[in-house]
């Protein structure tokens, strides 16, 4: 019996559905820019944003465990095996999701060289003198920040002032949670962007989303490394400088921006199917898989 099932939460590009001891997270083709959810739906995306995940979830397996259990719509409930699920969908362990939004910079871009062209700063943290924009940092920084709801934005916070987030939700435990996501979440971005510069491709930032499995281990979750939650650049052609061009919603973003307010917040048919082509782009190169658009 094919029974409808509704997800127990919608983010701006997930749906969650409860399966017992497990969740189903579907990746929509829904896409964000700036926290508004945009009235296109960029075909194929979905997909790219699950398989991506999936494929370093299973190259970082060796750093720390992570939420995947299967990708396959053959292992989850029969509601789920229908074409609209099939390739954007990942079934997973529960975890208590640590309220910590990760991010790591390896290179000087967007709202970290803003802060650094006014002081010198990014997140408390002070860089050396002289920096271009998109520089390569001497080594990558790490610059938490708090999870916001839809329609609010993230707040970059100090590591310091993680702890006492975690400290707060988990008492005597903030100080050893700050530092494990802190250390695994430097691991993650230099194994995975040393292998993606060999495929050509820069990492310049990511996030990292981190929860407790049922034995209190820190497990990866949510999405890793996929064109929505980093900033991907050709290295053919990099140059520090300026902005680069990207393989990820940057694109979407720049136009966004530079058509300002009169797009209400949907964008040509052109500008989306560019924008699937830099995620495809991106995927490919990454993992040497094909997606059909």
């Amino acid at each position: 019996m094919n029974t409808e099932i509704k997800p127990i939460k919608e983010g701006k590009v997930r749906e969650i559905y409860d399966n017992g001891d497990s969740l189903i997270m579907v990746a929509t083709d829904r896409i964000s820019c700036f926290d508004v959810i945009l009235k296109n739906k960029i075909s194929k995306k979905g997909t790219v944003l699950t398989q991506m995940s999936k494929f370093w979830f299973d190259m970082t397996k060796d750093i720390l465990p992570n939420h995947m259990i299967s990708t396959d719509v053959n292992d989850m409930p029969e509601f789920f095996r229908k074409p609209e699920f099939d390739g954007n969908s990942m079934m997973c362990k529960k975890l208590t999701m640590l309220p910590i939004e990760c991010i790591v910079r390896g290179y000087i871009t967007g709202s970290g060289w803003a802060s650094y062209t006014k002081n010198g700063t990014v997140c408390g943290i002070t860089l050396p003198e002289g920096l271009k924009e998109s520089d390569k940092l001497p080594e990558p920084i790490y610059t938490p920040s708090t999870k916001a709801e839809i329609g609010d934005h993230d707040e970059n916070i100090s590591y310091e002032k993680s702890i006492d987030v975690l400290e707060k939700e988990f008492p005597g435990k903030g100080q050893e949670y700050a530092e494990k996501l802190r250390d695994y979440t430097i691991a993650l971005y230099k194994k995975c962007a040393d292998y993606a510069l060999e495929k050509g491709i820069i990492i310049a930032d990511t996030k990292f989303e981190f929860g407790l499995d049922e034995n209190g281990n820190i497990v990866i979750g949510d999405e890793m490394l996929t064109p929505d939650s980093s900033r991907f650049w050709p290295a053919d052609g990099y140059e520090p400088g300026h902005g680069q061009p990207s393989f990820d919603k940057q694109f979407a973003r720049d136009w966004l921006k530079e058509n300002n307010g009169k797009h209400d917040w949907e964008l040509p048919t052109d500008i989306a199917q560019k924008t699937i082509d830099k995620y495809l782009e991106g995927f490919e190169r990454i993992t040497g898989q094909k997606l059909d658009a």
